[in-house]
This record gives structure tokens, sequence and C-alpha cells, in this order.
């Protein structure tokens, strides 16, 4: 069986943004969506007198939220299976766990209840540093969000994370039958000093036919699997995380890879993930690699 989209819900206009666009994703590939709202009301409200009829309020929030987005979840799409649940659990550790059996996971760029002017809420960035599944933060403009670009844009770095980044891109690509554009940024070493202790006016040549040939090597696989996609190369000199911002302007879907320590519980996001999930004009899509 088809694992499904798991989709965060809390009734902010970001989650029913992300119901939107994960009802989309999940109708472009027949995926199941399951809606998620978590919560620690529990540990707030006191506990139900046993045999009481009475629920806590936040429980009859809970069902009205999750109620709501089935409701529009199923307006979108009719023919998306959708399930929905609702867990006494804090946010993020909920949706987490919800990864291990989720084909991905989306959350909006805020919740309810974030400080105004927040660029992205708390359980978004912590779902999106530790998840060991693929993490889509939905945020952007209008025509990033509608996909009206016809283009995803790929952000390879480090060979150690770019592995299931490219091949999620690529799959990404022919689900949506539009052009991928790959763009690895390189940085010229720091120019070495020269034997009167001056630095080299230019640094030795062929670090760009280096990049560009990582990149083709990181590439090969994926685009020999689907050879349908139509696929731009670039290799640009600067931060990448100022690069792919920039060119997120023109994308539907950003992806880039985040690498996964074993054993390690902290946020694990490079700065160029951490930049985009900030500052992106179109969803991100972060891609774990298990190292």
């Amino acid at each position: 069986m088809e694992l499904p989209v798991v989709v965060g819900v809390d009734g902010s206009d970001s989650s029913l943004t992300a119901v939107d666009w994960a009802v989309d994703e999940a109708a472009r590939h027949r995926m199941p969506v399951r809606l998620v709202y978590a919560s620690l009301w529990e540990r707030y409200e006191g506990a139900v007198p046993t045999g009481s009829l009475a629920r806590p309020s936040e429980q009859v929030m809970a069902e009205h939220i999750v109620a709501s987005a089935a409701e529009r979840a199923h307006k979108r799409n009719p023919d998306v299976k959708v399930s929905t649940d609702i867990i006494p659990e804090d946010a993020a550790s909920a949706l987490l766990r919800e990864g291990n059996n989720a084909s991905f996971l989306v959350t909006g760029s805020r919740g309810r209840g974030e400080l105004k002017g927040l660029l992205l809420g708390s359980v978004g960035l912590a779902v999106a540093a530790r998840a060991h599944c693929p993490v889509i933060v939905v945020r952007g403009d209008k025509a990033g969000l509608a996909g009206t670009h016809e283009r995803i844009l790929l952000g390879v770095g480090d060979p150690e994370s770019a592995g299931e980044a490219v091949r999620f891109a690529f799959r990404e690509a022919q689900a949506r039958g539009c052009v991928l554009d790959v763009v690895h940024a390189w940085r010229r070493p720091s120019p070495e000093a020269s034997d009167d202790g001056t630095p080299d006016a230019e640094p030795a040549p062929g670090h760009e036919d280096e990049a560009s040939a990582l990149l083709d090597r990181l590439l090969a696989e994926a685009t020999a699997d689907h050879p349908a996609v139509r696929v731009r190369r670039a290799v640009v000199e600067g931060p990448a995380r100022k690069i792919l911002v920039d060119r997120s302007a023109a994308a539907d879907l950003v992806v880039i890879g985040s690498r996964r320590r074993v054993g390690h519980f902290g946020l694990q996001l490079g700065r160029a993930s951490h930049t985009l999930l900030h500052h992106a004009q179109c969803p991100v899509a972060v891609v774990p690699q298990q190292v």
C-alpha cells in the first residue's frame, strides 16, 4: 500500500494552504492524504473525570479543525482518499513519528499562535530539521504555490547529502511533466599567497570544470532512470543559499538535500536549507540523506 502524504493541520491559514498543496501533490502521485492535529491539551486542561460526557475545549476545537480540513481536502479533489487523526502530543514529536510511515510530511510555513513576523514556525523548522522522510514546507507567492512556473529547482551541494534529493526531484519533475533546473553552486578557494607574501590575483584554473564534472556524476543515474525529464544544468559561482533563494522566484518547488547523522537528535540543517525555509518564494522540499 502506498504510504500517505501526512499534513500537519492546526486551523491556521498557513496549514490550510498546506492542505491544498498536499491534496494536489497526492493526486499527482496517486497517494492518500492523512491530516494530523497534535496538541498537549490534556496537560493544560486536566484530565476529564471518568464517566464524564464533557470533552476538553481544545479537543472540541481539534475535532472541528480536522473536520474542516478534511472537508476542504475533499472539495479540492474528491478522488483523493483522506483520513484524519487527533494526537494528544506536542506537534513536532507527533509529526516526526508520523513521518516514519509517510511518503513525505507537509507543513505550513507558520502555525496558529506563532509570533507576528516569524519567518518559519517552530514546528515546521523542527520537523524539516529532524524528519527521516522528505518534508515540504509550503510557502511562497501565489505563482509558486499554484505551480504555474512549470519548473522544479534542485540545489545540489555536498555529494554526501545529494543522492536522495536528486532522486526525489527527478520523480517530482516526471510526475509534473515539467522542467528540472539543477544548480550546483561553487566557491573560489581563498587566494594563495605568492612567494613575496601577496595574494595571487587569480586562483588556479579548473574549479568550474570540477564543479561541472561533479554535477554530471551526481545526475548520471537519475538522468538514465528518467529519460523523459527535461534537465537544465548550471554551475554558478557564489553562495548556494543566495543563488537558490533568488532562483526560487521562478520555481514551483525547490528541492535540497540534508544529511541525517545516525544518533544525532539536534537540528540537522545546512545554511542553504535554513535560508530557503525562511526566505524561498515557493514551497521547499528538504530531503534527508542518512549518513
